[in-house]
């Protein structure tokens, strides 16, 4: 969880940055905000291509905890930035170094829990997220009414200084409370027996634990794989049914109200992503105990669709319009539960499970390098009818094709049941019970929680 928090801490720096003079100071004046998104996102994207191969080769206890070093070097040199193009570079090379990070901490939940409680466990690393985007802001808020101007320094500029200090140790301590994978576990922190315990419950659940080598033939299996593609236009509908909670638009909003002094501004824009936390742990433990994924789903994006609804019209009292931006982060609770969906789909071969994970998420992350472009326009805000609009239509998208995907993953498995064959991959694909609830105490040892 702490992990997450200092990750989401910093994705969210630019926003409130951007209210709280970054854009003074900088000069800027048009859709300059957008643009440093999207450059983070090209960044990201680009950089979770040579991710498909090295996570079934190096250790995930030190594959991510080096990056995130990086990253948060990265993260530090933007205080410096006197122009955009400087600051779009250190965008884009925080993209880079950031790009392994969510697909592999997915990853290593996947090589560790059963599809019953994948959920859960992606859902409270989660809340990390949610509670890093609120961090950010009462940090932003605390540096603008305490450092602004101290040792010649801008607020939003202490801002990048503080995440940095935060980062660099908790990527540090990664190397030490990373379990890594069951065939390749950090045994800093996890005993033989651990292991072979945590590998002996996964079996019983048909979940294959050898990594086996990338090879072209691996390509051609997830390529023949009806599952891959229904996932992935799943989650290219997630993404772009999210991204109003990287748009700045309740910032924007704030702002032009013009009656809240630019610390009070970033302490009322926490209130948001602080109930995402609710929204993120309800979503995920429903969609294990009680839901399953595709109506988990459906419940968090409901809810985003009202708060959509609302910014669309946008002509409303004000308080509806406090009621629409408190609804954002619904869109998001549901992660954990689509990416372990994808896990558990795939968990009858590493290498394809680590293949679709990385294919997946560049894809779909990769179609919101140019859409906000198109429709959340820095400009237009914060009202985005555009912008909200298309992620109204995408959260629609979303649920409908979630339960499509849902009906055939259920009749393939009475097929089985029935003694029929299974289409999909030809390797052995023992697909999961998606709707099954708890079968037995999770336990890999006394770590498995610093997950």
């Amino acid at each position: 969880m702490s992990w997450g928090h200092e990750r989401t801490a910093n994705w969210e720096i630019t926003d409130n940055a951007y209210v709280s003079g970054l854009k003074e100071d900088l000069g800027f004046h048009g859709n300059e905000l957008v643009k440093l998104q999207t450059m983070y996102t090209i960044g990201a994207v680009l950089g979770q291509l040579p991710f498909a191969y090295l996570f079934t080769k190096l250790p995930m206890s030190w594959l991510i905890p080096f990056m995130d070093v990086a990253w948060g070097i990265f993260t530090l040199v933007q205080y410096r930035a006197t122009s955009f193009a400087e600051l779009a570079a250190y965008r884009f090379m925080v993209g880079w170094f950031e790009a392994a990070f969510f697909p592999g901490m997915h990853y290593i939940f996947g090589s560790w829990y059963r599809s019953d409680e994948i959920a859960r466990r992606g859902g409270c690393f989660y809340v990390g997220l949610t509670l890093g985007t609120l961090t950010a802001s009462l940090i932003q808020a605390g540096a603008s009414s305490r450092l602004d101007g101290v040792n010649g320094l801008a607020g939003w500029r202490w801002m990048y200084i503080i995440c940095a200090i935060i980062t660099i140790p908790v990527a540090i301590l990664g190397y030490f409370i990373l379990p890594g994978t069951p065939d390749k576990p950090n045994k800093l922190i996890l005993k033989d027996k651990d292991v072979q315990l945590a590998k002996t419950r996964l079996e019983r659940a048909s979940h294959t634990i050898k990594e086996e080598p990338l090879t072209w033939r691996t390509f051609v299996k997830v390529g023949r794989n009806w599952k891959f593609w229904a996932l992935l236009w799943v989650d290219i509908f997630f993404w772009n049914a999210c991204i109003n909670t990287s748009a700045g638009g309740y910032q924007l909003w704030l702002k032009g109200l013009k009656r809240f002094s630019t610390s009070r501004l970033n302490e009322l824009a926490a209130i948001s992503p602080a109930l995402g936390i609710f929204y993120t742990l309800f979503v995920c433990f429903a969609s294990d105990l009680v839901l399953g994924p595709a109506w988990a789903i459906t419940v968090s994006h409901l809810w985003n669709i009202i708060g959509l609804t609302i910014l669309v019209i946008w002509k409303v009292p004000e308080s509806a319009l406090w009621f629409a931006f408190m609804t954002t982060y619904s869109a998001v609770a549901m992660s954990s539960v689509l990416y372990g969906w994808i896990n558990s789909q795939m968990r009858y071969s590493p290498v394809e499970r680590s293949l679709t994970l990385i294919i997946v998420n560049t894809v779909a992350q990769s179609t919101t390098c140019w859409t906000p472009l198109l429709v959340f326009k820095t400009v237009e805000g914060p009202r985005f009818t555009k912008g909200y609009s298309f992620v109204l239509a995408n959260a629609i998208c979303l649920i409908t094709l979630s339960h499509v995907v849902q009906f055939f993953i259920k009749r393939e498995e009475r097929t089985k049941a029935r003694g029929g064959s299974v289409s999909g991959s030809d390797s052995a694909d023992d697909s999961s019970n998606l709707e099954s609830g708890p079968q037995e105490t999770n336990v890999i040892g006394k770590h498995d929680q610093k997950t």
